[in-house]
């Protein structure tokens, strides 16, 4: 693989592999308390999965983003020109955290659900378009027949939303399938 290639996959994509990598060296380690402790960790589903490029997008699946925190490395860790799918209904949420990064690799927030006055307030200004949708369908749809070219769509939710990490992880790659 050239370095152009593996600079195409993306850091999150490039973290993977090098963890692939550690994983398989782990496996080979003789002192099996070290080993055990590290036999211990799970991968997290739907965090940063890519799940499909069309129309010139990639979706990434991050619905186990469901802090601040894990939205800001989901924000941080994808290349420029994103469209964020995000959760309202937190009014409490410290969103400002995230708005120098979405100044600078935001272009379009769908905000899903029913209360998004939130969102709205924080990142006026500061992303181009906010749309609202009513469900993840709507928004994966929104997405990919907007006019950005060459986008990554992002579905971090950054909040709690009453849907489990699961069931919003399958929901979204249901919809990007259904494109």
């Amino acid at each position: 693989m050239s370095i152009q290639q593996l600079a195409t996959q993306g850091r999150d994509r490039v973290h993977g592999g090098l963890a692939a990598v550690d994983t398989a060296r782990l496996r080979q380690m003789r002192n099996a308390s070290l080993r055990s402790c590290f036999t211990r960790l799970e991968e997290t589903r739907y965090r940063m999965e890519l799940v499909a490029r069309i129309h010139g997008k990639q979706f990434i699946n991050d619905a186990a983003a469901r802090s601040i925190n894990a939205t800001w490395y989901a924000l941080q860790n994808t290349e420029d020109n994103i469209i964020w799918i995000a959760f309202g209904g937190d009014n409490q949420a410290d969103y400002a955290r995230l708005r120098p990064l979405a100044l600078r690799k935001v272009h379009m927030l769908l905000c899903v659900g029913n209360d998004t006055q939130h969102l709205h307030d924080t990142f006026r200004g500061v992303v181009p378009e906010i749309r609202d949708t009513d469900t993840i369908a709507a928004a994966v749809h929104c997405a990919c027949y907007s006019l950005l070219d060459h986008a990554a769509v992002l579905f971090s939710p950054a909040t709690p939303h009453g849907l489990s990490v699961e069931t919003a992880g399958r929901l979204f790659c249901h919809e990007v399938n259904e494109l």
